[in-house]
């Protein structure tokens, strides 16, 4: 059997899923300190109310998902199926509800079959394992128009970190974009463990737009089993933080309708936060992202989006390179066009393209991720429900 490729490589932890038409179901079980993040869109779903609260306590025992259906915009009834969908794991798993992660995802202003979520849990709890197999049955239990399951493995002298996440569409830089699920054997308290997984979230999921919209249901949850004894602090962070990146890479790669994932490298700004704001708001230009999907090196649009990112910076120093299928091309430098648009036009018919700006206006990098804009992702998106 070949080597597990995430969670199920972390000591402690084990996982089973099933999915029914559209309806899936995912558990994990890991007993140990947990943090979150969550979406920043007021319009949340019933399990991130919920969880915003029960998080606190800083400790997580199992997690379920249910995929098909959001719980979101759904009242006072939303909240007590999230709460039952807590108490269904519990009873199977032998767990305090109040240690039980509820997450939801499909259709917005829906009520979940809780009936069908009981019996799917009841059928799956005894599959629970430690093994590929488990793993990949939990990735696929949650995906929705996702294409591809998506797995992240750290390993690092003494521990390692391990992921699974959804997302495919409603992709946007505001926590979480996704649901995420994220485990390591590392013994970490959990105010560190909050502190770590904000950092990692903040260079990772944060950067990753597929189309602009925040989801009302995005959360990551990162529990530490600690069988690997304590680690470095700093080690920890950033094994975390490559963790995310690997698996926010994979979200832009599978963005709704994408033929091309495009990474935006910004350096030469302000701050970090200028270089992160210059970085997101040019992964995010719809003009940016149909020029990419026509292969069109139509070097004004980033520039453009650069300008209204709300960094400063000269755009007459601007410098911007196209990078892809071995190829690099400069389009500007210093705000002037450059002749090499043949090369720059050749490279982008990479799968992966690569736009690198110097803003020449201090020592802030940051670097983002997302997709091409095609007809594709209309035809998904104009007929969601129907």
């Amino acid at each position: 059997m070949h080597e597990m490729q995430s969670i199920c490589a972390v000591e402690g932890v084990t996982a089973t899923g099933i999915k029914e038409g559209k309806f899936g179901l995912a558990l994990i079980r890991a007993e140990g300190t947990a943090a979150a993040a969550f979406t920043k869109n007021i319009a949340r779903a019933a399990p991130i109310i919920m969880m915003q609260e029960r998080i606190k306590k800083g400790r997580l025992g199992a997690t379920i998902t249910n995929s098909g259906c959001a719980n979101a915009l759904t009242g006072q009834r939303g909240i007590t199926d999230a709460e039952e969908m807590a108490a269904i794991a519990a009873n199977e798993l032998s767990l305090d509800p109040l240690e039980v992660g509820v997450a939801s995802t499909g259709v917005i202003s829906r009520y979940l079959n809780i009936p069908l979520i009981r019996d799917q849990c009841h059928r799956i709890a005894p599959l629970l394992d430690h093994n590929p197999a488990a793993e990949i049955a939990a990735a696929k239990a949650i995906m929705t128009t996702d294409l591809v399951e998506k797995h992240a493995l750290v390993k690092r002298e003494g521990f390692t970190i391990g992921g699974i996440c959804k997302g495919s569409g409603m992709i946007a830089p505001n926590m979480g974009t996704m649901l995420g699920y994220v485990y390591t054997d590392a013994e970490i308290s959990a105010p560190d463990l909050q502190e770590a997984l904000k950092t990692a979230v903040r260079r990772s999921f944060n950067r990753v737009v597929v189309d602009g919209d925040t989801s009302t249901n995005d959360v990551v949850f990162c529990t530490a089993t600690g069988s690997a004894g304590k680690v470095p602090l700093a080690e920890f962070t950033t094994a975390l933080e490559q963790c995310c990146v690997s698996l926010g890479r994979k979200i832009a790669c599978d963005g709704e309708g994408a033929t091309k994932l495009i990474e935006v490298i910004v350096r030469g700004a302000r701050s970090e936060d200028e270089a992160d704001l210059v970085a997101r708001t040019v992964v995010s230009s719809p003009l940016v992202k149909t020029a990419i999907y026509g292969e069109d090196p139509n070097w004004g649009r980033i520039v453009a989006a650069a300008g209204r990112s709300g960094a400063e910076f000269d755009p007459e120093q601007v410098s911007c390179w196209i990078s892809g299928s071995g190829l690099k091309a400069a389009v500007c430098e210093q705000g002037i066009l450059s002749e090499d648009l043949k090369t720059a036009k050749a490279a982008l018919g990479s799968r992966e393209v690569q736009i690198e700006l110097d803003l020449a206006a201090g020592d802030g990098k940051a670097v983002a991720w997302g997709c091409d804009l095609t007809e594709k992702y209309v035809e998904i998106n104009g007929k969601y429900t129907t």
